[in-house]
């Protein structure tokens, strides 16, 4: 299955190569087409190409590709109305999602393939949206000065012993408010906004840059621990770049609050569009993408945890060991951000 998968990798990418500069498709043919589907998706990976390749090949149903960034997705949907030629939204953090069906934008969809494919927390309980991949979000710890045993919860990086030592992303990164909302929804507003002020009062120098650069800033030595997503760490070892992977290499993981609720995880979900002109197909792609097959490809090439539960993670990602994760269902991390937003406001967490 990986060597099919990796010579369609390659013969995507040749594609891709051969069919730049020539015409675009008439979107109207495409609308109208029985075979085809159209896909708004923020994600830009090659591995999602390659998958799409091999979904066309073993189907016939040809899937049309427009890419840009979530909220420029939900806003052209928006604005195209019924007239939108979109029959599903690809799109990282489910609060994104929920903001999608919260705007009217998605569509119930009623599958025993999925319902069965994918946990109840990872999808939304009307249907509207489905996860596709977990990341969760970890602490990771420079192996030189940090002692595990000092590890324990998100809750207690505000303690002292982490002044100066915390390395995090900025407020407006839609990660950190998803993780915000989490803690709202597990421990309360007013513990929320303690925790975050006590990261603030922490930092060790005022947020910027992506999870990365937050690794990066450890092995810099500007901090000793992280906040990040499961999902770039694996970038980092594997890049090209050989300052990324003594970086990668520099760290180590730590899964917080085992022994309570579990670490916080996010995913990259999919919807069917509202006004989907190919709703069968729709459904069709996104069983497709649930299946076991394609979900270990998805944590193969792009470290991604699959939301399968018969697929397995990748050897990269066993290696950090397994972990319980926070089962609150996703959709709280929507219904939440306008209070974490806030929150982290009120607390000046830049």
């Amino acid at each position: 299955m990986l060597r099919q998968f990796m010579f369609i990798v390659f013969i995507a990418l040749l594609a891709s190569c051969s069919n730049e500069g020539q015409p675009k498709a008439n979107a109207q043919e495409d609308k109208q087409s029985d075979q085809s589907i159209t896909l708004y998706t923020h994600r830009h990976y090659d591995t999602d190409k390659a998958i799409f390749a091999q979904f066309e090949e073993e189907t016939g149903i040809k899937v049309n590709v427009v890419k840009a960034n979530a909220d420029e997705l939900i806003q052209k949907m928006e604005s195209e109305g019924d007239q939108s030629p979109a029959d599903l939204l690809i799109t990282v953090d489910a609060g994104r999602l929920v903001r999608a069906k919260n705007k009217g934008l998605l569509q119930t969809i009623n599958s025993d393939i999925l319902t069965q494919s994918i946990p109840a927390h990872l999808r939304d309980t009307e249907g509207h949206w489905f996860g596709l991949t977990k990341r969760a979000r970890v602490i990771v710890y420079d192996k030189d000065k940090v002692n595990t045993e000092d590890l324990s919860t998100y809750e207690a990086l505000t303690e002292s012993k982490w002044n100066n030592k915390i390395l995090i992303r900025s407020s407006g990164n839609i990660y950190n408010q998803s993780l915000l909302a989490s803690i709202i929804a597990n421990d309360g507003k007013e513990k929320a906004k303690e925790w975050a002020a006590g990261v603030v009062e922490n930092f060790a120098r005022s947020p910027k840059g992506n999870d990365r650069d937050q690794v990066k800033g450890i092995l810099a030595g500007e901090g000793e621990i992280a906040i990040i997503n499961t999902y770039y760490l694996g970038k980092l070892i594997n890049s090209k770049d050989s300052t990324e992977i003594k970086a990668g290499n520099a760290v180590s993981v730590f899964f917080p609050n085992q022994e309570d609720r579990g670490t916080h995880i996010n995913i990259s979900g999919i919807g069917v569009s509202r006004y989907a002109p190919h709703k069968e197909n729709a459904v069709k792609f996104i069983e497709y993408l649930a299946s076991k097959e394609v979900q270990e490809i998805f944590a193969e090439a792009n470290y991604e945890y699959p939301v399968n539960p018969s697929a397995a993670p990748s050897d990269l990602l066993n290696s950090w060991g397994e972990f319980k994760e926070d089962k609150l269902p996703l959709s709280k991390l929507g219904e939440l951000n306008k209070e974490a937003v806030i929150i982290f406001d009120e607390v000046k967490w830049q």
